[in-house]
């Protein structure tokens, strides 16, 4: 079998890549290696894959690609991260990152016989929407980056509706594990209290998130891949919904260290509260989540000392 992942030196793009390569997969990566982090982290990302003989690497922008690999599944995880860097000027970005990029490849593939298109998509689309969030329920991000995940997510549907392209959208609730970024929550609150750094808390720390460890997202995309579905949304939550501040009590029980916080006014665009309700995925699907948020935090604390 032989799959495209683009966005593959990222955080979930790469971690896929190694999980495909080990099930048999011959992978096909694009990355443009944006400035967003470190070049530096991401060619760490890869150094399985790099070295694998059936993994080939594309530096590419999707964008300015005028063609694209003849593969039978496609996983678009390339895009602009970040809530809040999403506003004025940057916006630009994400609209060629995450609009323009997902409707070249589709407007590409939909002449492809491919066996299935995953989109990675986020529970941004959903704003501040009621508790649990369900996929049919109405979405109003509050972030731009929001707006541009959304709006991805209606260019895989109607190319499914008018092309028949086979796509499924997963939106992803708060990932989090090894390789994760070094702009995300868990990672910066993990390595302040390692080196006995403050942590700057926005509000007042109650905001909930519904956490998902990284293994579990990436057999979803497997599974989805795999599946008889096509131009459907899933929700893939971790089940490990607490608040930021209990978030940080975990972490100083796994690391038997304790945080120095400090607190300052929320950010615009930053969801009050998220909790996925997955019934579609385990029904349909038959995903669910495996790790704990416990569990989770002690893979990555462990993870983290050790690449340090």
């Amino acid at each position: 079998m032989k799959a495209l992942v683009t966005g593959c030196a990222g955080f979930i793009g790469s971690t896929l890549t190694d999980r495909l390569l080990n099930e048999g997969f011959e992978v096909i990566g694009i990355d443009r290696f944006s400035d967003y982090y470190p070049r530096n982290i991401k060619e760490k990302n890869m150094i399985y894959a790099i070295k694998h003989p059936r993994f080939s690497l594309m530096e590419e922008d999707i964008v300015n690609m005028e063609t694209f690999p003849d593969v039978e599944y496609v996983f678009h995880l390339a895009a602009q991260a970040g809530v809040r860097a999403s506003w004025g000027k940057n916006f630009d970005v994400y609209i060629h990152d995450n609009i323009t990029a997902t409707q070249r490849l589709l407007e590409f593939y939909k002449a492809k016989n491919i066996r299935k298109f995953v989109y990675s998509s986020s529970s941004s689309v959903y704003g501040d929407s009621e508790l649990p969030m369900r996929e049919g329920e109405p979405v109003q991000p509050v972030s731009p980056y929001g707006v541009t995940k959304l709006a991805a997510e209606h260019l895989c549907y109607l190319y499914w509706k008018n092309f028949e392209v086979p796509t499924i959208s997963l939106r992803y609730f708060t990932v989090y594990g090894p390789r994760q970024r070094p702009d995300m929550a868990i990672h910066k609150f993990i390595k302040a209290i390692l080196l006995n750094e403050e942590i700057t808390i926005y509000g007042q720390g109650r905001q909930t998130r519904d956490f998902t460890y990284i293994d579990d997202i990436v057999e979803s995309n497997i599974v989805a891949a795999l599946s008889e579905f096509k131009g459907e949304v899933f929700n893939i939550g971790g089940g490990n919904r607490i608040s930021v501040n209990d978030l940080i009590t975990n972490i100083e029980e796994v690391t038997g260290k304790t945080a120095v916080l400090t607190y300052i006014e929320e950010q615009k665009g930053d969801v009050r509260d998220t909790w996925a309700d997955t019934r579609k995925a385990r029904d349909l699907l038959g995903w669910y989540a495996k790790t704990d948020i416990y569990k989770g935090l002690k893979h990555y604390v462990a993870w983290i000392k050790s690449s340090s």
